[in-house]
């Protein structure tokens, strides 16, 4: 990739990885669905107006929209909720590196349902990943009514769901990129809407602070609509392999973003298990480990 090419990976996963830092600050006063319901609705709202000035159609009919409908269930909603849920009991450094372990339920994702099967390396690498996960969570929290253990497991569903999504999102490829994430976001609106109504009645709450209404703010503008455009932007210059790059760097931001500013802990555990995570993400990636090409002999 190019210097600018990295410059906006880096942001990228400043941004991503600053979502758990805002949800983090979000979570503390408001519930799971309305936090959620925020981020989706207020994204689309910024998106929507650059599909039009982009000149781009989004779906017409029922039968069009119903693939972004089922993308959104698992890319959007499921994930989304997920995360806040564990976060109400998981740190948001820890959390993000949960978050990390995306690309390992992608390859056992396309193992089950497609005819993409997992090589040698690959399932070294999810191996690891699992012995990472382990090591963070600890054995002290191996325990079934632990509120924090309850808490990873949701961390783990988010990722499980996008691993899924990336198997559904197979029937979107002939959707422009930036036309399948406002969809999507648009039908989670609805589908959440529905739902902070039933459940978290929004207006019934006590009014959140500054610092959460700009958590809000933040996870949506900057989270969630400007992470999509540098997103979409980097995987149609650069790949979906150098795009998978972001997984390694999110956790700095969240972990950094954690302990500096919501005085998050990290103990022992946590740095080691963080670290074999990525270490098997390295796995899966290969480059790290292939030989290097030398540079073809000329004739003279």
């Amino acid at each position: 990739m190019s210097r600018s090419q990295w410059l906006l990976l880096i942001a990228l996963s400043v941004l991503w990885g600053g979502s758990f830092f805002f949800v983090g600050v979000a979570v503390k006063e408001l519930p799971v669905f309305t936090i959620v319901l925020v981020r989706v609705a207020l994204a689309a709202a910024l998106l929507l107006p650059v599909v039009f000035l982009m000149g781009l159609q989004l779906p017409k009919t029922p039968r069009e929209w119903l693939p972004f409908a089922g993308m959104s269930v698992l890319n959007n909603v499921l994930p989304f909720c997920f995360i806040v849920m564990g976060q109400k009991t998981v740190a948001s450094g820890i959390a993000s590196v949960l978050n990390a372990t995306t690309p390992l339920f992608a390859l056992v994702a396309a193992h089950v349902f497609s005819d993409e099967k997992l090589s040698a390396r690959k399932l070294a690498g999810v191996l690891l990943g699992v012995v990472g996960v382990a090591i963070l969570i600890g054995l002290q929290r191996l325990d079934a009514g632990s509120a924090t253990l309850a808490g990873i497991i949701f961390c783990l569903l988010g990722p499980l769901s996008y691993g899924l999504a990336g198997q559904w999102g197979r029937r979107l490829r002939a959707a422009p990129p930036l036309v399948s994430a406002t969809s999507q976001l648009m039908v989670s609106s609805v589908i959440l809407g529905v739902l902070a109504v039933l459940i978290d009645q929004p207006w019934t709450l006590p009014r959140p602070s500054a610092q959460a209404l700009l958590a809000l703010v933040g996870l949506a503008a900057l989270s969630t609509s400007l992470a999509y455009v540098i997103f979409f932007h980097i995987l149609a210059v650069s790949g979906p392999t150098n795009v998978m790059l972001t997984t390694l760097l999110i956790p700095i931001t969240g972990i950094g973003l954690g302990v500096s500013v919501l005085g998050e802990v990290l103990e022992m555990r946590h740095i080691v298990g963080a670290l074999v995570i990525g270490l098997a993400l390295l796995v899966i990636d290969g480059r790290m480990f292939a030989r290097p090409r030398l540079p073809a002999k000329r004739d003279v």
